[in-house]
């Protein structure tokens, strides 16, 4: 399940969607991004997101699908919110469900990696006198290609 929205999301129900998702999970991990007040900007506020609609969906579908063909992912869900975030709010849901928990975790650190560095999301930082489009950071691009 692959949702791109701007509204917020609850990640107990999302939890509990994986927990009911079928026969055979011993183990689910997920993962809450937040907006946090620092990055290349400092007195970061909030954020503004963009993405390529219809485009998104299909990278993310195809990271699941990828994780999917590594491990054993019984159900995966990703939530990435756009528009304007203030600080502390949710940005993105992950989570996995599997047999066994290596294969959650690793299927979920994998699908929030490429995430970061495959899907095309553009993210601003906003602060109280500037705005900063953020670019593609070199340690995010190295934990994708660690995957490789």
């Amino acid at each position: 399940m692959i949702r791109v929205q701007q509204q917020d999301f609850d990640p107990a129900e999302e939890y509990r969607a994986l927990r009911d998702s079928g026969s055979g999970t011993g183990a689910i991990a997920t993962f809450t991004g937040l907006v946090r007040d620092s990055g290349d900007l400092k007195g970061v506020t909030g954020l503004f997101l963009e993405h390529y609609p219809g485009m998104t969906e299909q990278v993310i579908e195809g990271l699941i699908r990828e994780a999917s063909e590594r491990w054993d992912v019984r159900e995966a869900r990703v939530i990435h919110r756009v528009g304007y975030l203030a600080l502390g709010e949710q940005i993105v849901f992950v989570g996995v469900c599997s047999a066994h928990r290596g294969d959650a975790f690793a299927a979920c650190e994998f699908i929030m990696d490429a995430l970061k560095t495959s899907a095309p999301f553009w993210k601003k930082e906003i602060t109280g006198d500037s705005e900063h489009w953020v670019e593609q950071k070199t340690a995010d691009l190295d934990r994708t290609q660690s995957w490789e």
